[in-house]
């Protein structure tokens, strides 16, 4: 363990340093900001919001354009409650319809339709240009790097393309 962590974690329970504490609402606020951003954005050009965005972007990725719920609530950090409303709006939109899922009678499956593809493919390239103005143009390919590593880091996988 290196001397800064272990300087870090024995004052667990203390308060936290200046440069801690800037550190820790620094990533807080910037996570906020560019979230709220990105989601005005994309409700603005595209009628869609980030959290409907994140769902359409994991079903075009996945196999057959379909999850189990269950995974896609994990994959889109939402409650399973939340994923059910925001897949019903999608629904109700004909971006994504729902299926029984063949292994499990209990569960069920997101599937993405074409409607979904295309309008995720037109918010694709807003959501992509927002990202790279707002977040990565900000920075050099080395410091690029060093980011993912740091998220790898706090979480293996975070920074897996």
């Amino acid at each position: 363990m290196s001397a800064t962590k272990t300087a870090s974690r024995s004052k667990r329970g203390d308060e936290l340093s200046p440069v801690e504490l800037g550190a820790w609402r620094g990533f807080l606020r910037v996570h906020s900001a560019l979230s709220r951003e990105l989601d005005s954005e994309l409700v603005a050009e595209h009628g869609l919001s980030l959290s409907s965005y994140e769902v359409l972007l994991f079903l075009a990725e996945s196999p057959d354009g379909r999850m189990r719920m269950a995974e896609l609530a994990k994959s889109v950090l939402l409650s399973r409650s939340g994923l059910t409303r925001l897949a019903d709006r999608l629904e109700r939109d004909g971006l994504v319809k729902r299926e029984p899922c063949p292994s499990d009678l209990r569960g069920a499956l997101a599937v993405i339709t074409e409607a979904g593809r295309q309008r995720f493919a037109d918010a694709r390239r807003t959501h992509l240009a927002g990202v790279r103005d707002r977040f990565l143009g900000e920075f050099s390919a080395t410091e690029l790097k060093t980011l993912a590593s740091m998220w790898e880091r706090l979480q293996p996988g975070a920074a897996d393309a």
